[in-house]
C-alpha cells in the first residue's frame, strides 16, 4: 500500500484570486506539479458560514454555484500544494485527508465493522468491452454488495500529470470522472482485485469510514472525536427524485441545515450510481434528468455535526446512506478570518479516532 493525501477545496465557482479564476489557477498549479489525479466538480447547491444558499434553482445565484476541487497524490506532492492552495483562498474550506493507494489489497483496519470508501478516477473515454468504465465498475460494485456508488462528471482535471479540460465543442474524451463507493472491508478487498483485473491499473484510493445509516435505518450515530479541534465529515447519499414532504431530500437538507448551527453543506449531482437496494442507474453524459444519484456533504465541529445529524436522520428516515469520517486537517477562510491548519493529525485506527 502507498500512502496518499487527498486535497478537497470547497469554493465558489466564480471565486477569484488576483483577478483570475481560482479554480483555473489551482488546476494550472496541479498541472505544473504534475499531480497524478485531480478533478473539478460543479455543485448544484451549497451554503457556507454566512448561510447564504446558492442553488441551481435560482437563475441569479446559479451564476456562482459551488465547486469542489479534488487532488490526490503522495504526501510529498500534496502537502506543499495544500499550503499554497490555502493561501489562495479568500473564502472557502480546504480539507486534507489520508488515503491508501489500492493495489490488490487493503490495509488491515483494526475494527471489523469499519466501512471503506473507495474512490476511483477514470476518463470519459475508458471502456470495458464497449461499456463506459464507470458503468462497468458500478455493476461490479453492485454485484459485490456495496452499500452505495456515485459517479461525478468533472469539468477539468489532471490525469498522470496531464491537464484535461471540458470544451463546449469537444468530445471531452479525457475529462475525468470520479467514482465513490461505500462498502465493507471485505467487499472493498474483493473489488480491489477485480478492478485491477478489469482495468489493468486504475488509480483507486481507500479511506476508512463509518456507516451511520443504510436504507433509512439508523445503525449508529457518528462516533465522538478524540480531539475537539478536529472536524468531522458527514456524507449523505440519496437520489434526486427521493422526496421528503414533497421536496427532494437534498433540497430539504440544505434548507433545514441552513437554519441550524451547521457551518455549511455542499450538494453534488452524480451521473450514475445507486444507493441501497436500487439497481445502478443514471443519466447519459450529454443531458441531466431527475433520476440521478446526489450526495450532500457536511463538514463541521463535533457540535455542528451533532445538530446536523439530527436533521439528516429525520430526513433520511425512508431512504439514504449516511457515512461519517474524521477530517485530520482543514482550513476555513472567510475574508480576513482564517482558522485551522493544513498540518495533518496522526492517523488513528478508527474512522473517527
Amino acid at each position: 500500500m502507498t500512502d496518499i493525501l487527498k486535497l478537497s477545496a470547497y469554493v465558489a465557482e466564480r471565486a477569484r484570486h488576483r483577478g483570475h479564476s481560482l479554480t483555473e489557477q489551482m488546476l494550472e498549479l496541479f498541472a505544473e506539479r504534475r499531480v497524478t489525479t485531480s478533478v473539478v466538480l460543479r455543485g448544484i447547491a451549497s451554503f457556507g458560514p454566512q448561510h447564504i444558499v446558492r442553488t441551481d434553482e435560482s437563475l441569479t445565484l446559479s451564476e456562482d454555484l459551488p465547486a469542489l476541487v479534488l487532488a490526490a497524490d503522495t504526501a510529498e506532492v500534496i502537502a506543499p500544494l495544500a499550503e499554497q492552495v490555502g493561501e489562495m483562498l479568500d473564502r472557502g474550506l480546504l480539507v486534507v485527508e489520508h488515503a491508501e493507494l489500492v493495489d490488490c489489497s487493503l490495509p488491515e483496519f483494526a475494527r471489523h465493522r469499519d466501512a471503506v470508501r473507495l474512490t476511483a478516477y477514470f476518463s470519459r473515454r475508458q471502456r470495458v468491452a464497449g461499456v463506459p468504465a464507470h458503468i462497468a465498475a458500478t455493476a461490479l460494485l453492485h454485484r459485490l454488495g456495496f452499500s452505495g456508488v456515485i459517479t461525478y462528471l468533472g469539468v477539468d482535471g489532471t490525469a498522470a500529470g496531464e491537464r484535461h479540460r471540458a470544451g463546449f465543442f469537444s468530445r471531452n474524451a479525457n475529462v475525468p470522472l470520479t467514482l465513490l463507493a461505500v462498502g465493507s472491508r471485505e467487499q472493498a478487498r474483493a473489488a480491489a482485485a477485480e478492478l485491477r483485473q478489469m482495468f489493468g491499473g486504475p488509480f483507486v484510493t481507500a479511506e476508512q469510514a463509518q456507516i451511520c445509516k443504510a436504507d433509512g435505518a439508523l445503525l449508529s450515530r457518528p462516533l465522538p472525536l478524540p480531539d475537539d479541534q478536529l472536524l468531522q465529515k458527514l456524507m449523505v447519499y440519496t437520489d434526486e427524485n427521493w422526496l421528503h414532504d414533497g421536496e427532494p431530500v437534498h433540497r430539504a437538507l440544505i434548507r433545514r441545515l441552513r437554519d441550524s448551527p451547521c457551518a455549511g453543506a455542499t450538494v453534488l449531482r452524480g451521473v450514475w450510481g445507486y444507493c441501497g437496494q436500487q439497481r445502478p442507474h443514471g443519466d447519459q453524459l450529454t443531458r441531466l434528468t431527475r433520476a440521478v444519484p446526489v450526495s450532500t456533504t457536511v463538514i463541521d465541529t463535533a457540535e455542528g455535526i451533532e445538530a446536523a445529524f439530527d436533521i439528516i436522520d429525520e430526513l433520511t428516515a425512508e431512504h439514504g446512506l449516511v457515512t461519517s469520517e474524521r477530517v485530520p486537517a482543514a482550513v476555513a477562510v472567510h475574508g480576513r478570518n482564517r482558522s485551522g491548519s493544513t498540518r495533518l493529525r496522526p492517523r488513528g485506527n478508527r474512522p473517527n479516532g
